[in-house]
């Protein structure tokens, strides 16, 4: 059920989250995530997350009303002027619309059983920066992943920019935050399934040789650091993408992406076109 406010009156609880926007551990504490931008709020009001709130233009309201009248939850969006909905916020609003959801509960590797295709999945450590681990969601997502297993030195994959970079494709994928990555990637390979670092200092295998036909995780490191000692020694591989012109290293974003393509291609990728 869908009720409308003026931003008027700026004493209702479910305004505190705007006007507290910049303070993502404030967000975390409560349990919410900020979305931004029309089409990442269109993607999660198309998706299972719970949605609480909305603040925006009334005519973006009526643009996304279809979508919210779908739904059964309780939903407070809160109507202003662009100009005004930034002076509430202290942000620049992107497109005048922001949404706040609910954090769904960690999942579990035993909540993502095998199926008729081998699993996929992508795991991400020490990576601190909100708008790599976005980007990897991205990667993780268009090119068919499973899940993405963030470990327990990484941001939280609910940060306002780790989602917007995401463009809400975060939505789609189960997150699987680790108390401890070492741990689960020995849980990984209990199960049979591959664990491939991505990791630039080795000559032992380039990615062009491996086989990623069967069920496996690609493992994605720090762009400083890269990945942690204690994590790679649990890695069954370390491949490394060949590059050309003395360059030693991609950044983590290009590293995902040409990791999940290949995984992809060599499982005869074919392009989805829902959006």
């Amino acid at each position: 059920m869908l009720h409308v406010h003026s931003i008027e009156d700026l004493s209702h609880p479910a305004l505190l989250p705007y006007l507290t926007i910049r303070q993502d551990g404030e967000q975390r504490k409560r349990g919410v995530f900020i979305a931004e931008g029309l089409k990442i709020t269109r993607r999660l009001l198309e998706s299972e997350f719970s949605v609480v709130s909305l603040l925006l233009p009334e005519a973006k309201l009526e643009q996304l009303r279809p979508l919210i009248e779908k739904r059964s939850e309780e939903i407070h969006a809160f109507v202003g002027a662009k100009p005004e909905l930034e002076k509430l916020a202290g942000i620049s609003m992107y497109q005048g619309v922001n949404a706040v959801g609910r954090i769904p509960k960690s999942r579990t590797l035993e909540s993502i059983p095998a199926g008729d295709r081998p699993r996929f999945f992508v795991a991400v450590d020490h990576l601190t920066g909100a708008d790599n681990l976005g980007t990897v969601a991205r990667n993780a997502t268009a090119f068919g992943a499973d899940a993405l297993i963030v470990g327990e030195t990484c941001c939280s994959p609910w940060l306002r920019k780790a989602v917007r970079v995401s463009m809400g494709t975060i939505f789609k994928i189960p997150v699987i935050e680790s108390p401890c990555l070492k741990t689960t990637l020995q849980q990984l390979r209990v199960q049979g399934i591959r664990t491939i670092a991505a990791h630039a200092h080795t000559d032992r295998r380039t990615l062009g040789d491996v086989d990623l036909r069967g069920e496996v995780c690609i493992v994605l490191g720090s762009e400083g650091d890269g990945i942690r000692n204690a994590v790679l020694e649990n890695c069954d591989e370390h491949v490394v993408v060949p590059m050309a012109n003395e360059v030693d290293s991609l950044n983590v974003g290009s590293a995902g992406s040409v990791f999940c393509y290949e995984v992809a291609r060599q499982r005869g990728f074919h392009q989805d076109s829902a959006g």
